[in-house]
């Protein structure tokens, strides 16, 4: 969202763009400081007709929904007060891969034995063709969206998150320079609770056979299970928020993500390649960074392999010095912003200057914003409870996908 907002705000674009950041969560010491980017905030309500009148008088020439969920609780209310407003869905990474995905880790099967076509799927699909254009931030989720699920490409756009070319600006610190292990997320999101977890199933063979190291675990709210694995004695540390994520990963030889499940791109993976330190992860783990360039460190298929490299590259200064600069080759050859930069702008500038004849061509978007359908079935179904209430009572129906249940004043 930071980088979106870059984008749109930046002296480059081929647009004056005013921006206004509508948003129902609280302010904290952590948000963004988006006022020094002259950006505007606005705090907004769910399922609150509030925001129609804010957003009829704003009258935004584009819209961004952050995630599907977002679309689906504002994406009408855009429509019905905007029309003509292009929308957009930032959607980070398809939300129905990475739960399909750990469904099938938690039943012990592989993460390609996946089931996709969920109710999750036809949400997320759904909210992707109502939008105009949607954002997908991973070639395997392009590639996807358009095989497996018949997307037309013309509403979808590969915008990666960007890498900074630290070779050019910054000293890096050496091998010799850096000590211990690193694994670093936000631990509220569940495939790095199990990362976390699988490490400390890893950590005594890798201990073992490297003493003097430890593992640093950092990220925010950790759940309790996660802070009892705390063990100094062990050099398994739980470290919480990670102030500086540049000058944290400049600091460490390694940086270990056993992730199982997830989706879109990993961007602990893409911030270590960044500033010089290679990783150990999994295939899912790097899914859509290296393309056919050799990867910053090292992939692996089991648990042994990952044991194995993590030891091999933390005492191997010269492997450890070839997955550096396959690092930064990585970010210089596919995830630089200047390559994406004007191509996007061109992209949203056509958009605009063409969107009734873009909605023609997702004319399965059209029917989907078209709720008669649903709106007969839940008016006959309230007609139907209303009819069998006593004569002075008084109903209250709430009506989700399967089912109207009534409660009596």
């Amino acid at each position: 969202m930071m980088q979106l907002l870059d984008l749109f705000a930046s002296e480059g674009s081929d647009e004056n763009f005013q921006i206004t950041f509508a948003t129902t969560a609280a302010i904290s010491e952590r948000s963004a400081d988006l006022k020094a980017r002259s950006i505007s905030i606005k705090n907004i309500l769910l399922n609150d007709s509030s925001f129609d009148g804010f957003v009829k008088e704003l009258n935004p020439d584009i819209v961004i929904f952050d995630r599907y969920i977002s679309e689906e609780q504002f994406g009408w209310r855009i429509s019905d007060n905007c029309p003509k407003a292009l929308k957009i869905l930032d959607t980070e990474d398809l939300h129905f891969l990475r739960k399909a995905r750990e469904e099938a880790v938690k039943k012990g099967e592989d993460f390609t034995k996946a089931k996709l076509f969920t109710e999750t799927a036809k949400r997320e699909l759904a909210s992707i063709l109502r939008c105009d254009l949607s954002l997908i931030i991973s070639e395997y989720e392009m590639e996807l969206l358009q095989n497996t699920f018949a997307i037309n490409s013309g509403i979808l756009y590969y915008l990666p998150l960007f890498g900074e070319d630290s070779q050019a600006e910054r000293v890096i610190p050496s091998f010799e320079e850096r000590r211990n292990f690193l694994a670093i997320g936000n631990l509220l999101h569940a495939p790095n609770v199990d990362a976390v977890l699988q490490l400390k199933s890893f950590w005594p063979k890798i201990k073992k056979q490297l003493p003097a190291a430890e593992l640093h675990i950092y990220g925010d709210y950790a759940p309790q299970q996660i802070l009892e694995l705390d063990n100094k004695q062990e050099g398994f540390r739980i470290m919480g928020w990670a102030e500086d994520v540049e000058k944290l990963m400049a600091s460490y030889r390694l940086q270990l993500a056993p992730i199982r499940f997830g989706a879109g791109l990993k961007g602990k993976l893409l911030d270590a390649m960044s500033f010089g330190l290679p990783s150990i992860t999994t295939e899912v783990g790097a899914e859509g960074l290296n393309g056919n360039l050799s990867f910053g460190g090292e992939i692996i298929f089991s648990n042994e392999e990952f044991i194995n490299a993590a030891v091999q590259f933390y005492s191997g200064e010269n492997l450890w010095k070839e997955a550096q600069q396959n690092g930064f080759d990585i970010i210089q050859t596919r995830f630089q912003k200047e390559s994406f930069n004007s191509p996007f702008n061109k992209r949203i500038k056509f958009l605009l200057e063409n969107l009734e004849q873009h909605r023609h061509k997702n004319f399965i978007g059209q029917i989907l914003q078209h709720h008669s359908l649903q709106a007969s079935k839940y008016m006959s179904k309230w007609i139907e409870a209303k009819n069998t209430l006593p004569q002075n009572a008084s109903p209250v129906c709430y009506a989700n996908s399967d089912e109207v249940r009534e409660e009596y004043k």
